[in-house]
């Protein structure tokens, strides 16, 4: 038995995923003698790092994939990749029959928010596209082994949505269009490079600009106004003069993100229908909006045309349904949104954005500080700052949430031997049935992605 394994541990956990909440979760109940499954739907367990943090922030990408492999690399946590819960097993099964004390969900926000226009469903990737499998295929692109959907990167998209993620699928646009530009005219160059200097600047140093590269560049369209950009929260009860300095620096941020990378912003725009043509979304008709009382909108008279290469929708990321747990609205039904505890399941609790219903890796857990200005803009690329603040905040907050589902754990019926024995011989059977080796490390160093 490996040195520093607990031969008869009083719990035994289960966690679903295996990124930043559920590493955080597992090595800390791990270091508390406890026994951990983790059950990671992917062959990696890096989650939003590696499939949602666009590849420029390559070295940044490296050290929280070497942080989460330290993490799990533990003698009492046995790792279950290419498991899907609700697919591969089921969460009743899980949660009842395999004998674990308690289960964790910290599997994130996967599934987008649909586009709200008719018939939308008809038009994924016949036109639309949503910006989960869209920054996965950017983010894999030179991943040989990688079995998703690849799509390629096309001027004159339009991109629907006003956060973070809505500016990193633009970027992803502009950044990857200009590249192309650029190297039609001879000049290769490094798109870590290009996204740090921005396209202005790099066009100035090869003696272009922006107008000379020939595109029409991508176009974000937001219901509301610059200001009310979810860019920097607002923190609650906060007095008119604060708001207005926050809602200052939304525009500011936004202001210097379209300077940097030559993006256009329509504001106030709604989508009423799609533009079909050949059983394709080619555009959208747009309902212009005027602000109302409080954060309400008003509608206009007002309707207009964008067509584009193809839309893509970027209006929020939510956890994937897991057949077993009853769903209220686009998140699960938790009875409590502090441990995330589902009616009918006492011995299941939460983690993560699976129960903020936030996709980004920046976004703040539910009652907790949100992210600085600064912090922002170096997500980014506005400031030239580091990323390492901010995701070391994001680790914290898991740190909180592990710590309290390990507070909840003393108060479950501890497990006895002759059950942790047979959940043991469970557990390696379906790590075999996958290939697991029993190494994190070496399973990662055997399944590599792109940088």
């Amino acid at each position: 038995m490996t040195a520093g394994t607990v031969l008869d541990p009083k719990h035994a956990v289960a966690v679903i995923g295996g990124a930043v909440a559920g590493a955080q979760v597992a090595r800390m109940l791990a270091d508390r003698g406890v026994l951990v499954a983790v059950f990671e739907q992917n062959t990696r367990p890096f989650g939003k790092i590696e499939d949602g943090l666009p590849r420029w922030h390559s070295a940044l990408r490296a050290k929280e994939f070497q942080r989460i492999t330290e993490r799990l690399e533990h003698p009492n946590i046995h790792f279950l990749p290419r498991t899907k819960i609700g697919r591969d097993v089921s969460f009743k099964e899980l949660a009842k029959e395999w004998g674990f004390t308690a289960v964790v969900l910290a599997n994130g926000a996967w599934r987008d928010r649909p586009l709200p226009i008719p018939d939308a469903d008809r038009y994924v990737d016949k036109g639309l596209l949503y910006q989960n499998p869209f920054i996965m295929s950017f983010n894999h692109a030179e991943d040989a082994a990688y079995e998703g959907k690849r799509y390629p990167i096309r001027d004159n998209a339009v991109v629907v949505g006003g956060g973070l993620a809505s500016i990193d699928v633009v970027k992803v646009l502009m950044l990857g269009t200009a590249h192309a530009a650029l190297l039609e005219r001879g000049h290769n160059v490094d798109m870590e490079a290009l996204e740090k200097a921005g396209i202005p600047k790099t066009c100035e140093a090869l003696g272009l600009r922006f107008e000379d590269l020939g595109l029409t560049g991508a176009t974000l369209v937001y219901r509301r106004r610059a200001e009310d950009m979810p860019l920097s929260e607002i923190p609650k009860g906060a007095p008119p003069d604060k708001v207005d300095k926050v809602m200052a620096s939304r525009r500011k941020i936004l202001d210097r993100a379209r300077s940097k990378f030559c993006f256009r912003f329509e504001p106030l725009s709604v989508p009423e229908e799609g533009i079909v043509e050949h059983g394709r979304l080619v555009g959208l008709k747009l309902r212009r909006m005027m602000p109302g009382e409080g954060r309400s909108l008003v509608r206009t008279d007002e309707v207009y045309e964008l067509r584009a290469s193809y839309v893509i929708s970027s209006i929020g990321s939510i956890p994937e349904p897991i057949p077993g747990i009853e769903m209220n609205g686009e998140l699960f039904a938790f009875t409590d949104w502090e441990l995330g505890r589902l009616d009918g399941f006492p011995t299941v609790f939460s983690a993560g954005n699976v129960v903020t219903g936030k996709g980004n890796i920046v976004s703040s857990r539910r009652h907790s500080q949100g992210i600085g200005e600064h912090l922002i803009q170096a997500y980014l690329g506005l400031d030239g700052g580091e990323l390492d603040e901010a995701l070391d905040k994001l680790h914290e907050r898991a740190g909180q949430a592990a710590g309290a589902v390990a507070d909840a754990l003393k108060g479950l019926t501890p497990i006895d031997p002759a059950a942790v024995g047979r959940l043991r011989e469970r557990i390696a059977a379906h790590q075999r049935s996958v290939g697991f080796d029993g190494s994190v490390a070496g399973w990662i160093e055997k399944h590599p992605a792109a940088a």
